[in-house]
């Protein structure tokens, strides 16, 4: 008897979804490359936004405890919603409503950044933007490690960190060519970068494909009791790191701090993401081979050295080369990070571990940058960096613990 028709006969509730092509290019497989495309078409109206933000609430008035307090209350808000839409996309067995919605809402909010003249109106505007990360962020992670094979995790997870980098570099290009061609005109600025955030939903919408997700039965056994105990470990030694990884808007404040010009900031703080892009695949693919916890404990180290000489030097030719560490760090540990979850989480319990995933690294993110803005107001542009590579080698040591408990185990 046909395989497909003894299958229904014995579950007749149990839709049958059909299988996709492993892959469509170098092993790429096809949701990848969509949740790509539509990462970097985001990714470049995120940043044409983010890499003059900061610029934009200093010239309205904010002051650096403001500009972190606003980043961090985005964040973390929306930290809480990363946590559910994963729970939810576990138990309904589908990612891509929440991956349209998610993208849609940033879509909507961009055009809104030009018409803001207040930072309380910034707040509301991030505030709902990145309730559009929140929806979508684990139910998009939890969609591309259910559509590839274990052996090539790290490689798929690296293509899309590279397409999301690629968005980041183009973002910031496109923001200092508006800006040498209208200087100081934030709002034309925001507004342009409406048309690449359409067309990442549009990339969600026509390429994306659902996976076939489990049964009825096991979805109704979703539960954060099911996550292994190595993941809250992990859990643990990322929320101690983020606890020092303040916004990125103190890094291009202090960039601007050099006296650089304000047009030529977006493409210094570029340079992180051309360097992550590199990197971003050939580390995933040696994770894929040595595994995940060596480079994580290695791209936390780098963090650390980054920001001791980020709080050591504050002349615009010794921070150009501390961008290039800074995109080494985050080709090490974002792509392993998730890579790791992915290893250790059941194909039922991913958007849940996703979820709480970027829900510890919002939520972090409130306090981190409050803490940030103010030590760079009240004690100098230097402690924040300070701390942040104390906590950030504090964290590579216990990773490398986790690992040595791995190897005894």
């Amino acid at each position: 008897m046909n395989v497909v028709v003894s299958h229904l006969l014995k579950y007749p509730n149990h839709r049958i979804i059909p299988k996709m092509r492993k892959s469509i290019f170098a092993g790429i497989h096809r949701n990848v490359m969509a949740t790509g495309f539509t990462s970097f078409f985001t990714d470049i109206s995120t940043k044409m936004v983010y890499s003059v933000m900061p610029l934009f609430l200093m010239s309205i008035g904010a002051s650096k405890t403001t500009i972190s307090l606003i980043e961090g209350i985005a964040e973390s808000t929306a930290a809480l919603l990363k946590a559910a839409s994963g729970y939810w996309s576990d138990k309904v067995g589908r990612n891509k409503p929440f991956m349209i919605l998610g993208y849609g809402i940033t879509a909507l909010v961009t055009p809104f950044y030009s018409l803001v003249t207040a930072p309380i109106q910034v707040l509301i505007a991030r505030f709902t933007e990145r309730v559009g990360k929140g929806l979508r962020a684990a139910p998009r992670d939890s969609l591309i490690a259910c559509s590839i094979r274990k052996e090539e995790v790290g490689k798929n997870f690296g293509f899309q960190k590279a397409m999301d980098n690629s968005g980041a570099i183009i973002g910031p290009l496109l923001a200092s060519l508006v800006l040498f061609i209208l200087p100081n005109d934030y709002h034309s600025l925001f507004l342009l970068a409406t048309i690449p955030a359409i067309l990442g939903v549009l990339a969600v919408i026509i390429g994306v494909k659902e996976v076939a997700s489990s049964d009825k039965k096991k979805r109704a056994l979703v539960s954060v009791k099911l996550l292994p105990r190595r993941y809250f470990l992990f859990l643990f030694i990322v929320f101690l790191f983020s606890l020092g990884n303040s916004s990125d808007a103190l890094l291009i404040i202090k960039t601007s701090e050099t006296g650089i010009g304000k047009a030529w900031i977006p493409l210094i703080y570029m340079i992180f993401n051309v360097v992550s892009v590199i990197f971003a695949i050939p580390f995933g693919r040696l994770s894929d081979r040595i595994g995940r916890e060596r480079l994580i404990a290695a791209g936390f180290a780098v963090y650390a050295l980054t920001y001791f000489l980020f709080g050591s030097f504050s002349s615009f030719g010794a921070l150009v080369p501390l961008f290039v560490l800074y995109g080494i760090y985050s080709a090490l540990t974002d792509v392993s990070q998730k890579s790791f979850i992915a290893d250790i989480t059941t194909k039922e319990m991913k958007g849940t571990g996703y979820g709480l995933y970027h829900a510890v690294l919002g939520i972090t993110l409130l306090p981190a940058s409050f803490l940030g803005g103010w030590m760079y107001d009240h004690l100098g542009n230097q402690v924040p960096f300070y701390f942040g590579g104390t906590m950030a080698l504090v964290a590579s040591v216990m990773m490398g613990l986790l690992f040595c408990l791995k190897k005894q185990g």
